[in-house]
């Protein structure tokens, strides 16, 4: 992970039911600025959340640490897909504003572990390195 300490906005997504996934979205560094041109970012996290309404909480991270990826989006997987042998699903070059409806619409589904992703998200699929993920406990 890069040396910026990381600011989480651990907000859910005010539905008032408990999240049952969660979803990171990187904003502080190339994310979300400007270097990623034609992208309104505000918007893309408000229609994320929108998405997502009472399916997941929703996370602000500064810097997941693979800005060659951006706009980075982890799934985090439930209890119950982690038990079914889910792991966190990195989606890098989200740049599509409606990926937040096929992220939502997996997270329907069940998620990590308990559902296929529709085959568009298969396309923002990246494997982060092994020190992100181990600095990120994933």
């Amino acid at each position: 992970m890069s040396r910026r300490s990381p600011r989480t906005d651990n907000s859910d997504t005010g539905a008032g039911a408990p999240a049952t996934s969660r979803v990171t979205v990187c904003r502080g560094c190339c994310c979300g600025t400007p270097k990623v041109p034609r992208l309104d970012h505000a918007a893309q996290l408000a229609g994320l959340r929108q998405a997502l309404d009472g399916l997941a909480q929703v996370r602000v991270s500064d810097c997941l640490d693979a800005c060659e990826q951006a706009n980075v989006v982890v799934i985090q997987p439930t209890a119950a897909g982690r038990a079914a042998g889910g792991r966190p699903v990195w989606l890098g070059l989200v740049n599509d504003p409606d990926a937040a409806e096929d992220i939502a619409a997996w997270i329907r589904a069940g998620g990590p572990g308990l559902a296929d992703p529709p085959g568009v998200l298969d396309l923002y699929a990246f494997a982060p390195s092994r020190r992100v993920r181990k600095a990120l406990g994933n």
